[in-house]
């Protein structure tokens, strides 16, 4: 398995729009074009946002992204990892784990010491697990646990 920046692979970009949208936008009534556009913006030459693909050769694996802001209500917290996704036949077997830790690996050698992430409390012992301290709990609508990792 590799993991690959988008910008070097954007033959990804329909499979992690698809899978972001499948995973976290569709229920709630948001078109599939629109988060394909926000995944476009993971192509620009600024280092930030940028998003990666797990995969081996030309088979999608996985997803994640590293975003400035995830959560409207919390501007000063930046960058957010954000929508890992891995597909139901990869999981378990380390993927998710290894695209946050390329995540955090990559932005830190941007020079920036510390991201973010938000999650339901069902997955909040997966990241704990890998480090992540919890900063906030019971945020928003979505009662979900802001977690931060320094570098």
């Amino acid at each position: 398995m590799t993991i690959s920046d988008l910008r070097q692979r954007p033959d990804f970009l329909e499979a992690v729009a698809d899978r972001v949208w499948r995973g976290f936008w569709s229920e709630h009534g948001y078109p599939l074009d629109a988060i394909a556009d926000l995944t476009r913006k993971s192509l620009g030459l600024q280092p930030l946002p940028f998003c990666l693909v797990a995969h081996t050769d030309d088979m999608f694996h996985g997803t994640v992204s590293v975003i400035l802001s995830d959560q409207a209500a919390r501007p000063v917290y930046t960058p957010w990892i954000a929508a890992l996704w891995v597909d139901p036949e990869a999981r378990r077997h380390g993927i998710g784990a290894a695209l946050v830790a390329e995540a955090v690996l990559r932005t830190i050698s941007l020079g920036i010491p510390r991201v973010y992430l938000a999650t339901r409390l069902q997955s909040r012992a997966f990241y704990e697990k890998r480090g992540w301290i919890t900063r906030e709990e019971h945020v928003g609508d979505d009662n979900l646990t802001i977690l931060t990792r320094d570098g």
